[in-house]
């Protein structure tokens, strides 16, 4: 590790950027993870309202460049192909 002040503030500020985009990640799997379970369920109404929370959960992340915006979009598109299959049948 380098002594420099400005080599020792970019590590601590590293540090605060690497927590921040891992609590992001981790809320993107949990919605994600949310919505797959309500429709392993069967609930579509909760289902519905996991897939609002999960687009917008993306959507905030991939605004914030902690995800790519088109890994977000495709997440979103799979998901919402998925409710809108399980609604029909």
């Amino acid at each position: 590790m380098a002594n420099h002040a400005s080599a020792l503030k970019r590590h601590r500020q590293s540090l605060i950027r690497r927590s921040r985009n891992r609590a992001a990640k981790t809320r993107i799997k949990s919605a994600v993870k949310e919505v797959m379970t309500a429709l392993e369920s069967k609930d579509m109404d909760k289902a519905q309202a996991a897939l609002r929370d999960a687009s917008s959960v993306l959507d905030k992340a991939a605004g914030k460049k902690i995800v790519h915006w088109r890994m977000a979009a495709r997440k979103i598109s799979r998901l919402t192909e998925q409710v809108n299959k399980a609604a029909l049948a």
